[in-house]
Parts: C-alpha cells; sequence; structure tokens
C-alpha cells in the first residue's frame, strides 16, 4: 500500500508559479498511475491533470496551457508546476494514485490519497 504527502502549497500572487511535490512511500510509484486533484471552499473536489505509470499525461481543460504534470519513478515523487496562477486556482491540493494504466480523473478510480497542501493566489 501506498502512503501520498504532498508539498510545496504556498500563498503566491496572481501570475506566479508554483511547483508541488508528492512524494510517495511504501511501495514504487512505476506501477501507479496519479493524478492531482483540487477542492477549493465550497466546491467538490476536482481532477485537475494526471499521467500514467509510463508517463503520458492528460488534462482537463483548467490546466492545459499553465500546468505540467511530472514524475520521478527512481526518487518515488511527483510533481505540478503550475505557472500563469490565477486567484481561481486557489485550493486544498491532492495528489492519488491508483494501480494500472489509467487515463481517468474521476475521484472514485484512485485509490490512495495524500492529506493535501494549500495554495491560495491572490489578485
Amino acid at each position: 500500500q501506498v502512503q501520498l504527502v504532498e508539498s510545496g502549497g504556498d500563498s503566491v500572487q496572481a501570475g506566479g508559479s508554483l511547483r508541488l511535490s508528492c512524494a510517495a512511500s511504501g511501495d514504487t510509484l512505476s506501477g501507479y498511475s496519479m493524478g492531482w486533484f483540487r477542492q477549493a471552499p465550497g466546491k467538490e473536489r476536482e481532477g485537475v491533470i494526471g499521467i500514467t505509470p509510463d508517463g503520458v499525461p492528460h488534462y482537463t481543460e483548467s490546466a492545459k496551457g499553465r500546468f505540467t504534470i511530472s514524475r520521478d519513478n527512481a526518487k518515488n515523487i511527483l510533481y505540478l508546476q503550475m505557472n500563469s496562477l490565477k486567484p481561481e486556482d486557489t485550493a486544498m491540493y491532492y495528489c492519488a494514485a491508483v494501480q494500472g494504466r489509467w487515463f481517468s480523473l474521476v475521484e472514485s478510480s484512485y485509490h490512495y490519497w495524500g492529506p493535501g497542501t494549500q495554495v491560495t493566489v491572490s489578485s
């Protein structure tokens, strides 16, 4: 069973950048599809961007052109590079994992979750 811990959340101004990390323990990430989700206050958690075990990314419209996902299977770390941040990107960001090769960003598809890291973007 894999355990996930996110880091890198911060408060930034609109237009700024952040890189989130998700460190895994308990198992190697090489066999897992990974995803980044976020939950804004008063809203449901939503998928943002995902990546297959072999490194193929898949995006939602909110992430295209601004967010990049990457993984270092040797270090067991998942990354989310966020550029041109907007106030509407303010949310708790979670990484999640599921075994196998999936192109899903549906919350119920993922079995393992981190506790989240807060991103706040001010205008």
